[in-house]
This record gives C-alpha cells, structure tokens and sequence, in this order.
C-alpha cells in the first residue's frame, strides 16, 4: 500500500483466551491501526501527507484503500470504531435499526456492545440494556446513557419487558440462551447476532408465532465504515477507551481474561516507543 502510516499510530487491540490459558495462539486480536499519512506514493488518490487515515478489518483485501479519520476526531478514539464500531453499525442501518422513536435491546456490554447503545441514542431510540451483571447498571444508564436496564437472569425483569422492543442486537460471545430474548421483540421483531456463542438454540415457535427473525452480521464494507465514521464525528460519538502504552501489554492480557476493561484498550505505539 503507498500510503504509509507515521506518527501518532494506534492500535486498537483485545484478546481473550476462552480456555483460561494465556496463549498466543488462543485468543481473538483486534487489529485496527490509525495514524497520521507521512508520505504517498505516486498512485494515492485522496490522500495527502499530515491525513488522519485508518485501516479496518480486511479479509482478501486488495491493499489499497484506508479510511479518512475526519478532521478533529481523535485518533485512539477513531481506532475501536473500525471493528467494534463498523460491527454493530452495519446490522444496525440493513434492518433499520435508526428509526427514531422505535425501541433497541442491547445484550452484553462489553467492546460491541457499549457502542450498540451509543448508536441507538444517537439514532434516537429507546435502549435497553441486558446484562447478567447488577455492577454494569450504573455504568450502563449514566455513562453510556441507556435509558433501561434488565438483569437477564432475573425471570420477573425479563418478563416485563414481554413484546416490547423492535430490535435486539445480541453481542454476547458466552453461551446463553435464546427464546427468553425473542419473546421480547414485538411481531415482526429482529434480533441480530453479532457475536459468536458455541450455538444457537431456539423453539420454532419463538420465530412463527411472532413472524420474528433472527439475523447474523459480522463487519462493513468500505463505504458504510466512511459513512460511520463521519457519522460519529458529526454526533461526537466517541468509544469509551483506556490508552496504554505497548509495554503494559501483559498486564492487559491478565486484565482481559478477567473482563477487566471498559471497553477497548488501545495502544498508544508513537509514545510506547519514545
């Protein structure tokens, strides 16, 4: 790729070794890097030295396109949105999930999750929250400004929220279970998959009896992730992070494992290597 990517780099990055072993071969690694253009080549279009550009997901990737990090939004900021960020926005605009007034139910609140509920109350719907965790109340009503908060594992909570929401976008890794979430969704409802439970397991007839649907999203494309990201900067949208530097990069692991971390560590490699 011609453009080169100079100062400033972060590296938005997590694991998680699911077997309880810290192994390198064992654990799932964000890999988002923005930084600041030192130099094009002779083929770069759109791009000048001193941009802010950044560089996503890619699978099969023809190595010459980067995402323009508008102006004024910061960098180790700009860095989770390509993953976590483009992740949970891409099934949110295809099934329409940006209809203010419409009602959003975001399970887990981890790296995915907590900018679930960032874009629902930018797109102006009511958001509710779902955890297994009473510690994440707090945490999920005034810092992320959801505006309910469900324990999951509480039957009589659960049950109140009986045909009420529009959409639930389920973020969860660990295994859960699935029928108690579709009989939240109203007729016609949609629940969306993003994370990735060892199998899904549900009653036919949490899908007949309501014309409900379940769905699966992974991450977007080059144009909607654009679109993403002048859409955070234009609302202030911004993941919530902890800047480290490359050398605490153990301690980050041990803190991962034990779900120690709100919500995306992100290392600062310009100043790890100063």
């Amino acid at each position: 790729m011609d453009t080169k990517i100079g100062s400033g780099d972060c590296l938005a990055w997590a694991a998680r070794d699911a077997s309880g072993i810290l192994s390198p071969y064992r654990f799932n690694r964000r890999h988002e890097i923005v930084g600041v253009v030192t130099e094009v080549g002779s083929n770069v279009k759109g791009f000048k030295v001193g941009d802010h550009a950044g560089v996503g997901t890619y699978v099969n990737s023809c190595g010459e396109y980067c995402y323009m990090i508008p102006d004024g939004y910061p960098l180790a900021l700009a860095a989770p949105l390509l993953c976590a960020g483009i992740t949970v926005y891409t099934p949110m605009m295809r099934h329409k999930m940006n209809q203010p007034g419409k009602s959003l139910g975001v399970i887990g609140l981890g790296g995915l999750g907590h900018m679930a509920v960032k874009f629902g109350k930018a797109f102006g719907l009511k958001v509710t929250a779902f955890s297994t965790s009473e510690s994440k109340k707090e945490e999920a009503l005034k810092l992320l400004g959801a505006d309910k908060f469900v324990i999951s594992s509480d039957q009589q909570q659960m049950e109140s929220m009986t045909k009420s929401l529009d959409f639930i976008i389920d973020t969860a890794s660990g295994d859960h279970p699935f029928d108690p979430y579709m009989s939240l969704l109203k007729i016609g409802g949609v629940l969306v998959l993003v994370g990735f439970p060892s199998e899904v397991r549900l009653h036919p007839g949490s899908l007949n009896l309501g014309s409900r649907s379940i769905s699966g999203s992974l991450t977007g494309g080059t144009k909607e992730t654009q679109a993403m990201l002048e859409f955070c900067a234009a609302n202030k949208l911004y993941p919530e992070i902890e800047l480290i530097k490359i050398q605490y990069i153990n301690e980050a692991l041990e803190r991962l494992v034990k779900r120690d971390v709100k919500y995306r560590f992100v290392i600062d490699i310009k100043n790890s290597l100063e």
